[in-house]
Order: structure tokens, then C-alpha cells, then sequence
């Protein structure tokens, strides 16, 4: 904050003055602000009684200059370029404008004067301050000049003589030491750093033609991330420094290659799955994120309304039998069958699981992991799992006959077996099972319950109001006018939070097939999936579009985000 120590009586004044904080919290603040020797402001936003956004165009009034929020504006190129990376970011300042001679900064602290005078020696213009929080600038360094922009730059002045763009001409040793480059391990943190304080669960690394493009997926959608042009010549660089973080050949250029990187934030771990596919410009990079949060999960936390949590408690404490979960890679299957480990792991349980690849590491179950190099297969595999007296089993996929046999006989020989399966609905697993010859009275003896389940964006709970909902929307949902009578729609608008998107994190929603005894006489007679579907419905089961309705009700989430995932439905109500 800029204001002076004298000044902090009459910023409090002014902030008492304008409601922005009570005579109360004012008392506490400079209190608590006389113990630290800190800035009246950053103590009132330390105590959560105010923002930056709020005190900040106060603090400008008093000291006499513009207050700005950078996200509000769009800053030239042009004017960018007129201070490099390395000193933008040193200083923690932002070029705005330039005008004849003089250059308008960005600055958290206005009032410093050396920083003032030592921009003006570098630049060799004049400059005049204006006031801007230092998260808004920090933002706005990442936006105008890319995520290690100043890395990028000290990079290329270090460059000397080496050729970035040939990596095949040079020898593995170069390479390595090229991987090793302080500036080359600062960039690659860097990226991870931002990566998860985004909270991404995979970063993208792409080489085209004549750029090098990062994006993270965010709440399941892809966004670019800023980095400078430069970024393209440092590509092989940037994949060898992975690549030896992963333990993997860095000279091995034309095959496939998959690793595994733990890195520490803070207290938190997190498990970097780094898989390496050779492309026509060069090597592309998936980074999977991971961390305990992330993957586990108790049943209840995972947006299942109560009678449907009521229906898988209550199955997956069967002596025996399968529980199937279906959907498209990315749909949060595995959170859900690790969730329901979680509930059966108890003392008097053996547990084992068979994975491709093992996602996270339970306490107290046994984990393995599939090897297709040695013929360590899903079908191999559960063979030998039932030599070990398991009460209760985990198939990562069942990809194909042999492996759905072995699970079925595994639940008949009085085992309880999840798995997942790549269907559009629940109903279509019973029918993808049955096309993998797996026969019908198997099936019908089996299977206790089938999930189908998609994830969807959460509304952003600190920028989430009502509105109006858009007609055209409402109809491609299928909702009629009775549906939509006295309820009330939400959206998120915006907000630094959510990063202007409207949305924080995500949820499931479910279709939940229970195998009735009604279900069972239509299976045995190999009726299509449509009228399995359409019995089960009659028995209560709401489907994906009628449980994403639920939570467009509840507030949880929007039309536009459960029309993405799900198939054209009437909704009745």
C-alpha cells in the first residue's frame, strides 16, 4: 500500500467515511497495524474487513494520482515494449501509456522514490506514476508478457552460440547440460508453479510451426497461457528438462515415452504425470496434475444428491457382485470408484486393484499396475489378484473379452468387483457387454449397478446472481413451462476468483441404473438399450440431463454447461 505513516489516521477516516469498513474494525486495524509496523491498508485486508479494490481509490485521492485496475484496460504492444521483461518484473511495475516523452507506470507503491528515479535513469524518459494494486500488476506481468517472460529473456541473452532450433545435431550431452541451465529450470517451474496456483489439471506443451503453445485445463476447459514468441527456440529445452525431471531418455526423440514427476507447494504434494508424444515439429508434452485432494474423495463430497449416495452405500456393501461406472475419459470415474474404495477400507477387507496407471496410492489396499511391454495385461493380472483372497476388486477398464469374463466370473466366485466401461449412458453397458460376447444370464446375475456420471462447471459462489434464463436455452434443455415455473437461474458474472470465467471448480452428475429384477428379465431377453433405459426411468432413475436440471436448480451449475455433456431430453416436472 502507499500511503505514509501519517496519513493512516485519515485513510482510516476516509474508509470509516465512505462505509467501506465500521469505527470497529477501523479500532482493530490499528491496533493490530501498531503490533506489525505494517501499512494501515494491508492490515484492514489482512483482517478481511476490506479489499485492495476498495482502499486503494481512497489511498489515490489522498496522495493525488490516478488509481487504475489494469483488467480494465487494454495496454498497446507498443507501450509494452518500451520497458524490458527483466525490469518490469524486478521492480513489479507496469508501462500504461506513453505520451511525448513521458511514460505513465503501474505501481503498488507510487510514493517510492528510488524506484521512480531508477526507472528514469534506465529508460531516459519521463515518468509519471499512477496507482494500481500489486495483484492486479502482478496479473497484468503474466497477461502483457508472458509467464517467465523475464526467465525468457535472460535465456536468450545468455544464448551465446548455441542452435536451440537443432536439437538432432547436437550430441545427448549438450543436451542434458542444456536441460540442467539455471534459466531453463527457473522457466519449467515456473510454468508448473503457475499451472497449479490455476488450479490445472493438465498443462499442454505444443510445438507448431512458428510457435510454441502452453495451455492449462482448468474446471475441464483449455486455456492459453502468455508467453512470450522467444518461447519457440527454447522447445527442445524445455521438453529435455522433463524429460530428465521424469527420469526419462533424452535422446530418444521418435518413440513415445510416459514418466512421473512429486514435486512439494508449500505442504502439498503433487504428482506430475508426464506423458511424451512425437509430433510433426517436434515432441509434445501432456502434464497430468495430481494431488490427494484431487483424487480423494469421500462419497459425499462428490455431488451426489442423497437418495442417489443412499443407492451406492447400499450396493457396494454386497457380499458380491459388480458395480460399473461409464463415461468419457475425464469424466471423474476414478474419483468415484476410489471414493467407494475408500468407504470399504476397512480392517476386516482385502482390497486389490489393477490399474492403468495407478492414479493414486490408497493406504491400505494393494495397488497394481498393468505392463502391456511384458504382457502384464487386465485379464493376466486379475487372474493372479484371485489367488490372494480378495474380498473386494478393482478393474482399472474392461477392454475386452477376456478381461470382462474374468471380471464376471470374479463376482460369481463371490467377489465384489468395480470397473468402468466407455459408454454414452448407463443402459449402454449392458449392451456394450453383451457385444463383447459376454452372455446375457451373466450379466443379469452380475451387475448390481451401473453409473453413468459427466462433470460440470461450478457457478463461481462469489460472483453467482440471478437471471433471467434465455428461452432458446431452456428449450434445448427440453424444459417445459411447468419445469421452469417460480424457479430461479444463476450465473456466475466474473470475477477476479474465477478469473472472469463465472465458474470455480466442478461437480458430477449422475445416471444411476439399479439391476432390478425387471431390468434382469429385459437383459436376458437382449432388448436394446432404449428400453432398458426407458424401464429404468419409469422405476426412478433420472437420468444425466435430469440430474443436471437438479443442480441447474439448485444453483449449483448452469443450462449451458449440462447441455455440453448431455443428450437431447424432455424435462417434466
Amino acid at each position: 500500500m502507499a500511503e505514509e505513516r501519517s496519513e493512516k489516521p485519515q485513510l482510516g477516516d476516509k474508509l470509516v467515511e465512505n462505509k467501506i469498513i465500521t469505527p470497529e474494525q477501523l479500532e482493530i486495524g490499528l491496533k493490530e497495524q501498531g503490533k506489525s509496523a505494517g501499512a494501515l491498508g494491508e492490515t484492514l485486508v489482512k483482517l478481511g474487513f476490506t479489499t485492495e479494490s476498495d482502499i486503494l481509490p481512497i489511498v489515490a485521492k489522498q496522495i493525488g494520482i490516478q488509481y487504475i485496475r489494469i483488467k480494465e484496460i487494454k495496454i498497446p504492444a507498443d507501450v509494452i515494449s518500451k520497458i524490458p521483461a527483466k525490469v518490469a518484473h524486478h521492480y513489479k511495475i507496469l508501462p500504461v501509456k506513453f505520451l511525448g516523452n513521458v511514460l505513465s507506470v503501474a505501481m503498488s507503491d507510487p510514493m517510492d522514490i528510488h524506484t521512480v528515479d531508477d526507472i528514469k535513469l534506465l529508460l531516459g524518459c519521463g515518468i509519471e506514476t499512477i496507482l494500481a494494486g500489486p495483484k492486479d500488476i502482478e496479473e497484468g506481468l503474466k497477461q502483457y508478457y508472458g509467464v517467465g517472460a523475464e526467465t525468457v529473456e535472460k535465456m536468450i541473452a545468455e544464448e551465446g552460440g548455441i542452435n536451440l532450433e537443432a536439437p538432432s545435431e547436437m550430441s545427448g550431452e549438450d543436451i542434458e547440460k542444456l536441460a540442467e541451465d539455471a534459466s531453463i529450470i527457473k522457466f519449467v517451474n515456473q510454468i508448473f508453479l503457475e499451472g497449479f496456483r490455476d488450479r490445472a489439471t493438465d498443462i499442454h506443451i505444443e510445438p507448431f510451426e512458428n510457435e510454441l503453445r502452453i495451455r492449462y485445463r482448468i474446471d475441464g476447459v483449455l486455456y492459453k497461457v502468455s508467453v512470450p514468441d522467444t518461447i519457440k527456440r527454447f522447445h527442445s529445452a524445455i521438453v529435455s528438462r522433463i524429460k530428465v525431471m521424469a527420469s526419462l531418455n533424452i535422446a530418444e526423440h521418435r518413440l513415445p515415452q510416459d514418466g512421473r514427476i512429486l514435486v512439494k507447494v508449500g505442504d502439498k504434494e503433487i504428482d506430475l504425470r508426464v506423458s511424451i508424444l512425437p509430433s510433426y515439429y517436434g515432441e509434445t508434452v501432456n502434464i497430468r496434475l495430481l494431488t490427494v485432494s484431487s483424487v480423494l474423495r469421500g462419497l459425499p463430497s462428490l455431488g451426489l444428491l442423497d437418495k442417489d449416495l443412499a443407492i451406492i452405500e447400499g450396493t457396494i456393501k454386497k457380499p458380491h457382485g459388480i458395480l460399473l461406472v461409464t463415461g468419457p475419459t475425464g469424466s471423474g470415474k476414478t474419483t468415484t470408484l476410489y471414493a467407494c474404495l475408500n468407504k470399504l477400507n476397512t480392517m476386516d477387507r482385502k482390497i486389490i486393484t489393477i490399474e492403468d496407471p495407478i492414479e493414486y496410492q490408497l493406504q491400505g489396499i494393494n495397488q497394481i499396475q498393468v505392463a502391456p511391454k511384458i504382457n502384464f495385461t487386465f485379464a493376466n493380472g486379475l487372474r493372479s489378484m484371485l489367488r490372494h483372497d480378495p474380498d473386494v476388486m478393482m478393474v482399472g477398464e474392461i477392454r475386452d473379452t477376456e478381461t470382462a469374463d474374468i471380471t464376471i466370473r470374479s463376482a460369481l466366485t463371490g467377489h465384489f468387483v468395480f470397473s468402468t466401461l466407455h459408454t454414452n449412458d448407463a443402459a449402454s453397458a449392458i449392451t456394450r457387454l453383451i457385444d463383447m460376447g459376454v452372455e446375457p444370464y451373466l450379466i443379469a446375475s452380475c451387475v448390481e449397478c451401473i453409473i453413468a456420471q459427466r462433470l460440470v462447471r461450478l457457478i463461481c459462489p462469489d460472483c453467482k446472481t440471478p437471471i433471467l434464463p434465455n428461452k432458446a436455452l431452456l428449450q434445448e434443455m427440453g424444459a417445459t413451462e411447468s419445469a421452469v415455473a417460480g424457479k430461479i437461474f444463476y450465473e456466475g458474472k466474473g470475477c477476479e476468483k474465477c478469473k472472469n470465467t463465472g465458474y470455480r471448480g466442478r461437480t458430477a452428475i449422475y445416471e444411476i441404473l439399479v439391476i432390478t429384477d425387471t431390468i434382469r428379465d429385459l437383459v436376458m431377453q437382449r432388448v436394446p438399450a432404449n428400453i432398458i433405459k426407458k424401464k429404468a426411468q419409469e422405476q426412478g432413475m433420472r437420468t444425466l440431463r435430469l440430474d443436471g436440471w437438479q443442480k441447474i436448480l439448485s444453483g449449483a451449475t448452469t443450462i449451458p454447461e449440462v447441455l455440453k455433456v448431455t443428450q437431447e431430453e424432455t424435462i417434466v416436472e
